[in-house]
């Protein structure tokens, strides 16, 4: 039997997700409300699935993706979204993530998915263009590093706290570090994107996916 990990700060749409799997056959090992609380689950019970919401709080799916991928590369990672942009799908895939599901897709589409993913192939939902892994596949051919991918992991944290509108002062207090230690990171995140506002960082936050956009189920 498939064990699943099942990620989403929403009660009410895991409670319905457990449901579902679980009448599909596969067994619900564990549930998760926060990306940090994501990998330490993963740590713990070794899933054979993460199915994970792209929008957290603290932590989003495509940093969970990006961890779990790099620290337990057998685990199939699987984005659950309201988004169908495709340059969402493109990062989830870039972060590690083997499906990308929307939250309105069927039963047997999510069933579909898992079962791909644990054969160790990608997957898209029906309702999402093939072109995205055509693409994926290209800019990892071409092995150009992005300023995005530049950044370190409490770098790529802080992007996203800042983007939420948190202060500085908020951030030192949920990463246990000073708020000049935060200012010094955000710095660096602005330098490396080139970004020189907090509108464009939140621009860029919701282009790659880190914060949601203003319309779910778009096809821009």
């Amino acid at each position: 039997m498939t064990n699943i990990i099942l990620a989403d700060d929403h009660v009410v749409i895991r409670h319905g997700l457990r449901l579902t799997l679980e009448e599909l056959g596969f067994k619900v090992i564990g549930e998760a409300s926060d990306g940090l609380e994501v990998i330490q689950l993963v740590e713990k019970l070794k899933p054979d699935v993460l199915l994970c919401d792209l929008m957290m709080g603290n932590m989003n799916g495509l940093e969970v993706a990006r961890r779990v991928s790099k620290q337990y590369p057998k685990v199939g990672i699987i984005i659950l979204s309201m988004y169908s942009d495709e340059s969402y799908v493109i990062e989830a895939l870039r972060a590690g993530a083997k499906a990308y599901v929307l939250k309105d897709s069927s039963a047997e589409d999510l069933q579909h998915a898992i079962n791909e993913v644990i054969k160790g192939k990608h997957y898209l939902g029906s309702s999402l263009s093939e072109r995205a892994i055509e693409m994926y596949a290209q800019k990892t051919t071409d092995g150009i590093q992005e300023p995005f991918d530049t950044l370190s992991a409490r770098e790529r944290e802080i992007l996203q706290m800042v983007a939420q509108g948190m202060t500085s002062n908020d951030i030192s207090e949920k990463l246990f570090i000073s708020s000049r230690t935060v200012d010094a990171h955000r710095s660096k995140v602005m330098h490396k994107l080139s970004l020189h506002s907090r509108a464009d960082l939140i621009r860029f936050a919701q282009r790659r996916g880190i914060i949601p956009s203003e319309t779910p189920f778009s096809k821009e």
